[in-house]
C-alpha cells in the first residue's frame, strides 16, 4: 500500500513526463531541426492525444487486475492530458494550418470526413475537462457525473475512426489496428465485468 507522499511523487513524475513530448516538439521546431514542422507537430500532438486516451482507459482495468487502487488517482491527470494534447492538436490545425481563418477551417472540416470526426471527438472532450474538478462532481452529483463521463467511450471510438481514416489515406494501417486492438480489449474487459456484476445481482 502506497503512502500519500509516494502517490504525490508518482503524480508529480507523471505530470513532468507527460510534458516531455511537448518539450521535444518545441525544441526541435525552435532549433530548426524539422523539415516539415507543421506535419511533425500535427502528427505528434494527435499521437499523444491517443496515447493519453489509451492510458486513461487502461487505469480501471489495471487497477482491477493488479489490486493497486491508488492508480485511480492518476486517471484525472491522464484525462486532462488527453484534452491538453487534443487542444494542441486542434490549435495546430486552426493556427498553423489555417491561421485562425475559421471559415476556411470549417470548409476543411466539412470536406474531409476524418477531420470532421476528429473535431467532434475534441468537442466532446470539452465537457469532460470542464467537469473534472471535485467541485463539479458535487454540483452534478455522482451518478450524473458518471453518465456524462461515459462519453469517453464515444470519444475513443471517434478517435480510432479519425486515426484509421487518416492513416488509410496513406495506406498505413498498422498503428490503427494496434490501437483498435488495445482499446477494444480495454472496453471489452469493462463489458465483461459489468455483465458479471449484473448476473451476480440478478442471482
Amino acid at each position: 500500500m502506497l503512502t500519500t507522499k509516494q502517490i504525490s511523487w508518482i503524480k508529480g513524475a507523471l505530470f513532468v513526463l507527460a510534458l516531455v513530448p511537448l518539450a521535444r516538439m518545441v525544441y526541435l521546431t525552435v532549433t530548426g531541426q524539422l523539415v516539415n514542422p507543421l506535419e511533425f507537430i500535427t502528427r505528434g500532438t494527435g499521437d499523444w492525444t491517443l496515447y493519453c486516451l489509451t492510458l486513461t482507459l487502461a487505469v480501471t482495468p489495471l487497477r482491477k487486475l493488479s489490486g493497486w487502487n491508488w492508480l485511480i488517482k492518476l486517471r484525472r491527470m491522464l484525462g486532462l492530458y488527453t484534452f491538453f494534447y487534443g487542444f494542441l492538436h486542434f490549435m495546430t490545425f486552426l493556427w498553423f494550418d489555417h491561421f485562425f481563418d475559421v471559415r476556411e477551417m470549417w470548409q476543411d472540416v466539412l470536406k474531409r470526413p476524418f477531420i470532421a470526426v476528429g473535431f467532434i471527438a475534441f468537442v466532446l472532450l470539452i465537457p469532460l475537462a470542464v467537469t473534472s474538478t471535485n467541485g463539479m462532481i458535487k454540483r452534478l452529483g455522482g451518478k450524473r457525473w458518471q453518465w456524462l463521463h461515459r462519453l469517453i467511450y464515444v470519444i475513443a471510438g471517434l478517435a480510432l475512426l479519425h486515426f484509421w481514416w487518416m492513416k488509410a489515406g496513406k495506406h498505413d494501417l498498422s498503428q490503427p489496428i494496434l490501437f483498435i486492438a488495445i482499446i477494444g480489449t480495454l472496453l471489452l474487459m469493462r463489458v465483461w465485468w459489468a455483465t458479471r456484476k449484473s448476473l451476480s445481482a440478478a442471482n
